[in-house]
């Protein structure tokens, strides 16, 4: 089997992956799989990548990459997500909302597919917005004595993010739904340990595995709320619109800082870094459980399917 790597070596991969309904997408340095289980078995989907910094360099560039990264990868989960959702049988798919709706009786099939996931990736990205610049900065705005020092207010603000970062995640986590996505979500991390310490990819090696992966998407959340409390502690206006407008104008800055960060703690293993990667560590106790063995089949399969030919290719970093 590809990707031996012996455990002293401490081989780090660049594959990561993302839980979907039923499935898991892996992507890997040149292409991603989607495997999901169904009714019939399992299903594949295999796609080549083609990265934007390939053919503009520029989009590579350290704090440059991090918006690029961000986005695409909202767009090709978003896609991944709406293609695992489709496998699911008919009579147990939920009715489309009013937007969906419009979208599919006014546009082809092929450009209401695009644009309901363009439309799904811009919707989330103004949830998150409202949640954690507007909703914090208005809340504290709110409570006067919060608002005494610049550095007070900047510290509520940054207090209340965290809250409903961690409120948000607990309440969806108990969902019936979600709490199979965070299984898969764990299958995910402890394959891609296993194929990490160079074991060969079985359920009976994945299943011991720890399910805390330090290079999570949802660590790479956490920090950049933690940044963003430091880089916003530096914004002293005090109305609250002009805060949320400067806010928004820094938020690339916040991806971008939080990306480097995410990229050194993934290359180094210090002090430094397991303190920087541990509350990350800590989200993921709500954000994976544990998964069974038809869970981490689909994790395997998907693995399997971006692993590199030439070995170490996809060593992360690279």
């Amino acid at each position: 089997m590809a990707g031996k790597h012996e455990k002293s070596c401490g081989f780090k991969t660049s594959i990561g992956g993302q839980a979907l309904i039923e499935g898991i997408l892996m992507r890997g340095p040149k292409k991603q799989a989607i495997v999901c289980r169904t009714e019939d078995g399992l299903v594949e989907k295999v796609e080549d990548l083609h990265l934007l910094r390939e053919k503009y360099p520029f989009f590579g560039w350290p704090f440059v990459r991090g918006c690029v990264t961000f986005i695409d990868s909202m767009v090709k989960g978003m896609q991944a997500l709406t293609y695992s959702a489709s496998l699911v049988p008919l009579e147990q798919q939920e009715e489309p909302d009013k937007i969906d709706k419009w979208i599919s009786e006014h546009f082809s099939a092929e450009k209401a597919e695009k644009l309901i996931i363009y439309v799904a990736v811009v919707l989330g990205i103004l949830l998150s917005v409202f949640l954690f610049i507007f909703l914090p900065t208005f809340i504290v705005t709110a409570i006067k004595p919060l608002t005494k020092t610049y550095l007070l207010r900047n510290l509520s603000e940054g207090v209340v993010k965290v809250a409903i970062l961690l409120g948000y995640m607990s309440l969806v986590a108990n969902m019936k739904d979600i709490k199979r996505l965070f299984s898969y979500h764990g299958a995910e991390h402890k394959t891609i340990f296993c194929y990490e310490h160079g074991k060969e990819l079985t359920v009976e090696n994945v299943r011991p595995e720890k399910r805390f992966h330090p290079r999570c998407g949802t660590s790479f959340l956490l920090v950049v709320v933690l940044v963003s409390i430091l880089v916003n502690a530096t914004v002293r206006v005090a109305n609250p619109f002009a805060r949320v407008g400067v806010h928004l104008l820094l938020l690339p800055v916040v991806v971008g800082i939080s990306y480097e960060i995410n990229r050194w703690c993934g290359l180094h293993d210090n002090k430094l870094s397991a303190i920087l990667s541990a509350p990350g560590k800590w989200l993921q106790h709500i954000t994976t459980n544990e998964p069974d063995d038809d869970m981490i089949e689909c994790a395997i399969r998907a693995m399997q399917l971006v692993i590199p030919e030439e070995k170490g290719s996809d060593a992360w970093g690279t």
